[in-house]
């Protein structure tokens, strides 16, 4: 079985991310979305939410969600794929300066272990522009972020900022 393995903080779960996801699922027998819990970026959402949501948006798309799931990590990224019997790993690229630190990263893995793969998909066009980041950027100042995110997570975020719909 090959299992793929999409690593990211996931905060807040985006369309682009939601993309990658279902494109990459074609790819292994098995897909897991990593989660990590990276306190460190302050998170809108804790590792729980961002969890639930990613399966939500899963679901709703109607994507086999036996085959795919989130699930968190706090360790070495290399170290949870091993324990997982991951042999790809899934990184999703937006903009040419995204691949500078993929691209970095991808040899450190490599170099850690050469029985896993890393594998580049390209952000489709209509997510390129989309970071998470902004997202809350944008919904933080009070904009209608709901042409980014999935709809289970565009009324998180309108909770989360008491925004009027």
């Amino acid at each position: 079985m090959k299992i793929g393995l999409y690593p990211g903080t996931f905060d807040p779960l985006t369309n682009g991310h939601l993309d990658i996801i279902v494109r990459s699922s074609k790819l292994c027998d098995k897909l897991i979305v990593a989660v990590a819990k990276n306190t460190s970026k302050n998170p809108l959402f804790s590792i729980d939410k961002r969890i639930k949501l990613i399966n939500e948006a899963i679901n709703a798309n109607n994507v086999d969600n036996n085959l795919i799931y989130a699930e968190a990590f706090d360790n070495l990224l290399i170290d949870f794929a091993k324990t997982n019997e991951v042999s790809i790993i899934i990184r999703g690229l937006r903009v040419v300066s995204d691949f500078d630190y993929e691209f970095q990263m991808a040899g450190m893995n490599k170099r850690l272990n050469t029985d896993i793969e890393t594998i580049f998909l390209m952000a489709s066009e209509t997510n390129q522009f989309i970071a998470s980041r902004f997202v809350k950027e944008v919904a933080s100042l009070g904009g209608d972020v709901s042409s980014f995110v999935p709809d289970n997570v565009n009324n998180e975020i309108i909770k989360k900022f008491n925004l009027i719909k």
